[in-house]
C-alpha cells in the first residue's frame, strides 16, 4: 500500500498544480478540477480529495492575514496589515478580521504557518513559561 500512497498524494499534487493561473490559485479552475474529480473518479477518490483539500486550504491560508483581536479594530487598521504582509511575504495579502476576546487586549495575526503576536494574553503566558 506505501507505493498506492505515494500514487494517490502525487496525484493530489498534480491536481492541485492545475488549479494555478498565472501563479496565483483560481477558484474556476479548483472548480473545474473537482469536476473532473467527480466525473472521472480515480482510484481511492476520497483520499485523493483529502489531500487535494489540505493543500487547497494551506495555499490559501499563505494569502490572508487572520487578524486577531480583543477590542475593535477599523478597516484602515486591516489595510495596513495586509499591505505590510504583502510586502513582507512578496505575494498578495489579504486582512480577516476576528474576535478573540482571551487575548485582553492587542493583536494575533496569522499568515499560513506563520503567527506575529501582540497580546496582553501572549505575554502573560510568555512570562508564565519563564517562571
Amino acid at each position: 500500500m506505501a507505493s498506492g500512497n505515494k500514487q494517490i498524494q502525487q496525484l493530489a499534487r498534480q491536481l492541485f498544480k492545475l488549479s494555478f493561473v498565472g501563479g496565483s490559485l483560481s477558484a474556476e479552475s479548483v472548480s473545474g478540477v473537482l469536476q473532473y474529480v467527480e466525473k472521472h473518479r480515480p482510484p481511492h477518490t476520497l483520499a485523493v480529495l483529502k489531500i487535494y483539500q489540505r493543500l487547497v486550504s494551506a495555499e490559501v491560508a499563505r494569502g490572508q492575514a487572520v487578524v486577531e483581536h480583543a477590542g475593535p479594530v477599523n478597516d484602515a487598521l486591516l489595510a495596513t496589515i495586509a499591505t505590510a504582509m504583502t510586502r513582507k511575504y512578496a505575494r498578495p495579502v489579504t486582512s480577516q478580521s476576528r474576535r478573540n476576546d482571551a487575548l485582553i487586549a492587542g493583536l494575533r495575526v496569522r499568515v499560513g504557518d506563520d503567527v506575529y503576536e501582540s497580546s496582553v494574553s501572549g505575554q502573560l503566558a510568555a512570562l508564565a513559561s519563564a517562571v
